[in-house]
């Protein structure tokens, strides 16, 4: 039994062809002394000008598959065998050599179930990280436990790999790049986390902010938000006891509704302070804070939905982007594995060459 090693490609890895070579020569004898011949016929190519030298021979079928053992995880793609005559400047003589090629392709079947299926399926959970909603709490979290899967991950493909810095296999690129998707929307995650929880007393919203992102974007993204029914004015009859008549004086109706109060504050402490005891112009200025101070909150509220609703505009829009980015990403990477347009098949499945001796 001989043994000789071959060395391994992992760029395309778990889509990948490997090459074998096997030269068998004699450097002791010339072709004169032992000519090396294959068993079977081959064909004649790049035949040479000069007479004196011999043609290259091209075997199809160079080695006997009959006692081949079935192997599970590689295919049998190529078993092709070169004769070639070398002549060299110290010697006039013919050296010959017979070099076998091996081409083998990897099985994918146990790499997708176990690395890429579950490598898709993380990559979805990246994007369904932004429909998951703020306020559930739990954005970060899932994020976080992506980034760790993904890590582990990581370490099972170091321990399938031979250790190498020449070339990042295939899947070892597609979960790179599933890693800055994640640290990426983990960054993403954190702003609009940030947009989400914004208030009227620590942040005001500019009007650009207000029109693209509450105006324009939604139509973009096919939103429409929900309209909130407005609150019906109720009139105010009694302050601090006292009845008030229906009046067409300013007074009544800076009294009408909580929202307009304030309008007619000061009128009615200066213009009409004559026609009203002291007790019921308090009474307007009490109302009327408790009035501004209501407005101002339903003021707030409205502007905290407006951060909120901001929030998950935003949070649409990343998860278009992030969609299109994976599913793009994804067939790109794996699209690229020359395995996958290679029609040959199995040469255990071919009918053997009957042009050979053995």
């Amino acid at each position: 039994i001989y043994k000789s090693y071959c060395p391994i490609d992992v760029e395309y890895f778990p889509f990948d062809i490997q090459e074998c070579f096997l030269k068998i020569s004699s450097w002791t004898y010339h072709g004169h002394e032992l000519d090396l011949q294959h068993l079977c016929n081959g064909t004649i190519i790049n035949p040479q000008s000069d007479p004196t030298k011999e043609a290259e021979i091209l075997i199809l079928r160079g080695i006997d598959l009959t006692d081949y053992y079935h192997n599970v995880e590689w295919d049998i793609l190529n078993v092709t065998a070169h004769r070639r005559v070398k002549y060299y400047t110290c010697c006039p003589e013919p050296y010959p050599d017979i070099t076998f090629n091996i081409t083998l392709r990897r099985r994918t079947l146990f790499y997708t179930l176990n690395l890429i299926m579950p490598c898709v399926s993380i990559s979805c959970l990246t994007v369904l990280v932004f429909y998951l909603p703020s306020d559930s709490g739990e954005k970060i979290t899932l994020s976080i436990s992506i980034l760790l899967a993904l890590t582990v991950f990581f370490l099972l493909l170091s321990d399938m790999n031979p250790p190498t810095s020449l070339v990042i296999p295939l899947i070892g690129k597609y979960l790179l790049f599933i890693m800055i998707v994640v640290t990426m929307s983990i960054t993403l995650t954190v702003y609009t986390l940030h947009i989400n929880f914004k208030s009227p007393t620590t942040h005001k919203m500019s009007p650009w902010v207000r029109r693209i992102f509450t105006e324009i974007l939604p139509r973009v993204l096919f939103m429409k938000r929900p309209e909130f029914p407005k609150k019906q004015k109720v009139p105010v009859r009694t302050v601090n006891g006292i009845e008030l008549q229906e009046s067409p004086s300013p007074a009544h109706e800076a009294m009408h509704t909580y929202e307009n109060m304030h309008v007619q504050n000061e009128s009615a402490e200066t213009e009409y302070g004559t026609y009203y005891p002291p007790e019921v112009i308090e009474a307007i200025r009490g109302v009327t804070f408790i009035a501004n101070h209501l407005r101002k909150g339903d003021e707030d509220i409205a502007e905290e939905r407006d951060w909120k609703y901001i929030a998950m505009v935003m949070d649409r829009f990343f998860l278009y982007i992030f969609s299109t980015a994976c599913f793009c990403g994804t067939l790109s990477i794996f699209l690229y594995a020359p395995s996958l347009y290679d029609p040959r098949e199995h040469m255990i499945l071919k009918v053997p060459n009957n042009s050979c001796l053995y």
